[in-house]
């Protein structure tokens, strides 16, 4: 068994200690989801697991070929190559031995009569043999295919940030790494790549540490999680579930020892007042007691829950009415003769496949895109605050508080009270020491909750909340999940993060691409589950089809002379048995199938179970054809 250890691992950024004398030991086939408040040191501790970055103090030990895969939140790829290039570039055995074996096959080709060259190509291909790395390229555009990624010959420069983060995973996973580190690989990526990675990582032979604010992707895929709290690290059995009982009860037994600490402290406070003097060994034993206590008292701590208790202003009637919008990038339909009414108080979600258009349908609401035609018609009292995936431009040398004092000194609560910038900034979790920090010195969640803060203290009635749950720690999705429950205006979601539309909408504009935009009212889930039983539905409904529209085998010569009237002895013990057969094949298929669901990552195995299912399905399309036939003359 595979196994890395980590020691007393202590890592300080300025006057920040992110962990202090962390120890874990990580085993095959561990799935661990690693969580905290954003700015906790989370992708600091993977950068010094995975050999990016050095601890302050302490000690990893593992295997010489112990192997490491590393998809960080911004993957490094060259602008200049295709996809497939960038892929095949990464530093690890693999690919170095990839690029020396089409080095070596390129030198041979070149000169065959070269016995040092044939010497070399003789022993890479050894070694593609024994590193079974013949299939990795067919490998690398299954796993690309799955994350929607089909035009494997674009320039890296020429994709968005979501594709290339989906890029930098498939070039992670292709390699099969003893350890798999991923920060935020559900980022970007629609329900069918989440559910697929989910699949993917469930059948992986190695272990997965995952950071990830999607509390599904956790709770069907980790079965420990890791919490970083003020730099001390906290293990949990079980999946996000699990922790979150686990937690209130080590929250509980820590306030009861408090509690005690505290009560014990009072006493001993009372004595020492009294004219405590170390005249006896056991006086002085006391003393020294009370002076240790007097150290631990008041040292408990807890994460904060992020407080937004913000007002808005008033929203009339109108809010957003499109009329038969039209929109079109070229050949990439947009909007077709969209019809929308939002009214107040509407809780909307948007999801569908990326690239149809979401996050354009915001931006048309929010001015920031023109339609091709149509009208949209916005309120006249509706004030619009629009929280964009990418933070906005921030002066990374201007202080945090001055970031905020631009739009107010001062803002009103939801029950009218006047609080400060300062208060406003500990309420989000900023303590009082952060306030004069350089925006450039915190980490990417901090600053896009201070984004959010900047967003919520313009007061709008109506918000825009694109891919919200992406880098946002889960303390601040969950205080946000119940503002927006208060929230007196209307609040429009693109999102594909499960939980989080479940909590936020109560209706749906699903994106279909090609203009198509599907209505629904109700969950996500239950959007999901519902698609899903359409889609089998769907593919029964079309065997059962193609079933009927097989034409009936032509007549022998023998039988064109004589009109067939029933089966023969032996057709009727053939006919007889071919149900029974139909059936096992069937059986047989089903577990083909689920064989294969269990081997998503083995792909030599899949090949295997691919040509056995091609060949049952022949024998059932023969049989079926057959009973067809045979069926026609039956008594």
């Amino acid at each position: 068994m595979q196994t890395l250890r980590a020691d007393n691992l202590t890592s300080i950024y300025g006057e920040k200690t992110l962990f202090k004398n962390v120890s874990v030991i990580v085993n095959e086939n561990d799935r661990i989801g690693l969580i905290g408040v954003n700015g906790s040191g989370k992708t600091s501790l993977l950068n010094v697991l995975s050999g990016e970055t050095s601890a302050d103090s302490g000690e990893i030990t593992k295997p010489n070929d112990y192997t490491i895969g590393y998809l960080k939140q911004k993957p490094v790829l060259d602008p200049n190559k295709t996809i497939m290039d960038a892929v095949f570039s990464g530093d690890q055995l693999i690919f170095a031995t990839i690029r020396k074996y089409e080095e070596a096959l390129q030198a041979f080709s070149d000169h065959p009569e070269d016995n040092k060259a044939a010497d070399q190509f003789t022993k890479m291909q050894g070694i593609m043999d024994q590193q079974d790395l013949w299939d990795a390229d067919s490998q690398v555009k299954t796993i690309l295919t799955q994350l929607k990624i089909n035009d494997w010959q674009q320039k890296i420069g020429t994709l968005s940030g979501g594709q290339q983060k989906r890029v930098g995973l498939a070039q992670v996973l292709i390699q099969h790494p003893d350890l798999l580190l991923l920060d935020e690989p559900t980022n970007q990526l629609d329900i069918s790549s989440i559910e697929w990675l989910q699949t993917f990582l469930n059948g992986y032979r190695g272990a997965v540490i995952v950071i990830t604010h999607d509390r599904y992707f956790l709770d069907q895929v980790t079965n420990h999680i890791w919490e970083l709290s003020f730099g001390t690290l906290y293990h949990y059995d079980g999946n996000y579930q699990d922790f979150l009982q686990q937690k209130a009860e080590r929250e509980e037994l820590a306030t009861e020892a408090e509690r005690k600490r505290q009560a014990l402290y009072k006493k001993e406070l009372a004595w020492m007042r009294h004219g405590a003097k170390a005249r006896s060994t056991k006086q002085k034993g006391r003393i020294n007691r009370f002076n240790e206590l007097k150290g631990q008292v008041g040292k408990l701590q807890t994460e904060g829950n992020v407080e937004i208790n913000l007002g808005s202003t008033r929203l009339g009637k109108d809010v957003i009415n499109v009329k038969d919008a039209n929109l079109a990038f070229g050949k990439h339909q947009i909007l077709k003769d969209f019809n929308w009414l939002v009214q107040p108080g509407d809780r909307i979600g948007i999801s569908g496949e990326n690239g149809a258009g979401k996050t354009t349908l915001l931006n048309v609401i929010a001015g920031h895109q023109k339609l091709d035609s149509g009208v949209i018609k916005i309120g006249e009292t509706v004030k619009i605050g629009y929280y964009t995936q990418q933070t906005e431009p921030i002066d990374d040398s201007k202080r945090v508080i001055n970031y905020l004092t631009d739009v107010a000194d001062t803002v009103k609560t939801a029950s009218g009270e006047k609080i400060s910038v300062t208060n406003l900034l500990e309420q989000f979790l900023f303590p009082r020491f952060m306030h004069g920090t350089l925006i450039r010195k915190l980490s990417g969640g901090e600053k896009r909750r201070l984004y959010l803060l900047k967003i919520l203290m313009q007061q709008p009635n109506v918000l825009l909340l694109d891919e919200p749950t992406n880098d946002l720690d889960i303390n601040t999705l969950e205080v946000l999940e119940d503002y927006l429950d208060d929230f007196d205006g209307t609040v429009i979601t693109v999102s594909h993060d499960r939980y989080f539309l479940n909590r936020v909408a109560d209706s749906l504009l699903i994106f279909k691409g090609n203009g198509v935009i599907q209505p629904y009212t109700g969950l996500f889930t239950d959007y999901l589950k519902q698609s899903e039983q359409q889609a089998k539905s769907a593919k029964t409904q079309e065997k059962n089809s193609k079933k009927a529209e097989q034409p009936k085998p032509a007549a022998s010569s023998t039988q064109s002379t004589k009109k067939k009237t029933k089966l023969t002895y032996a057709e009727q013990l053939e006919f007889n048995h071919l149900d029974d057969d139909l059936d096992k094949l069937d059986a047989q298929q089903k577990d083909l199938e689920s064989q294969m669901a269990a081997n998503g990552d083995n792909y030599v195995k899949l090949a295997e179970l691919q040509k056995k299912l091609n060949s049952v399905q022949k024998q059932v399309d023969e049989k079926t054809k057959r009973w067809e036939y045979l069926s026609n003359f039956v008594d």
